[in-house]
């Protein structure tokens, strides 16, 4: 579980969150909602490191991974299937191990990085790593293409794959369906509903909210407001709420 405690969060002179205080169980799809400039981006930041909060505490389990999209734009060669592999940080490593015990000649270490492989699941890493680009629109005959001779957009694609491919607790997406057409998009739906692990995801397009996550946390006036259901239910939920507060300040 992830538990927000009184947290404040502060951005230069403005204060993007004032004593914040949710929690995410395991297993939770979660959207973060709210006005462009809210800091739904920041809180991103709270939660992969690079930003720290001003006051409270933010609890996440020691043991999580953390996965997401990283934002630059891929210069490589690599094919587009070694590419997405190399996403999987726990194959990565068990390689390497192997590499390393097979250059010293020590039975046992290969023995145990055999072991580290198997529990990787490297016997179909790649065909998990093709399943994810073929979902996001790519073709067949795409798979072995070098990613530096794909569009800008279609490499982002390859860096939306290579994240789902990494092994996760949680799964920060941040606009995930930008660069995708229909199909893409309703082949991404059905990935995440299925997903087992916690994932939080930043997004405008509504339909694909609505389609993809269970839990709303509405990010506004330095607040965070949650919300059981989709997009659409909070729409309904927060429209009562509003029309309460509106009578309250009335009175």
């Amino acid at each position: 579980m992830i538990v927000f405690s009184n947290v404040t969060l502060q951005r230069g002179t403005k204060v993007l969150l004032d004593r914040a205080s949710v929690s995410i169980n395991p297993g939770e799809k979660v959207a973060l909602v709210g006005r462009n400039g809210a800091g739904k981006s920041s809180l991103f930041g709270l939660l992969n490191g690079t930003l720290h909060e001003d006051g409270g505490e933010i609890a996440v389990p020691s043991t999580w991974r953390l996965a997401q999209v990283e934002q630059n734009m891929p210069e490589t060669a690599e094919s587009a299937t070694d590419f997405v592999l190399g996403g999987d940080t726990r194959l990565q490593q068990a390689q390497a191990e192997l590499r390393a015990a097979e250059a010293s000649g020590d039975g046992m270490a290969i023995a145990h990085a055999h072991a580290l492989l198997q529990d990787a699941g490297a016997h179909d890493a790649a065909a998990r790593a093709q399943m994810l680009i073929l979902g996001l629109g790519f073709q067949p005959h795409e798979l072995n293409r070098p990613v530096n001779s794909f569009s800008g957009g279609w490499r982002m694609r390859l860096q939306l794959a290579r994240a789902l491919m990494a092994p996760s607790d949680l799964l920060l997406l941040d606009e995930p369906t930008n660069h995708l057409d229909a199909d893409a998009i309703e082949w991404l739906e059905g990935f995440l509903r299925s997903y087992e692990e916690t994932i939080m995801i930043i997004s405008h397009d509504r339909y694909f909210l609505d389609q993809s996550v269970n839990r709303i946390f509405e990010m506004e006036n330095k607040h965070l407001t949650t919300y059981n259901g989709n997009y659409t239910d909070y729409q309904k939920q927060a429209r009562v709420n509003r029309e309460i507060r509106l009578r309250q300040y009335e009175n």
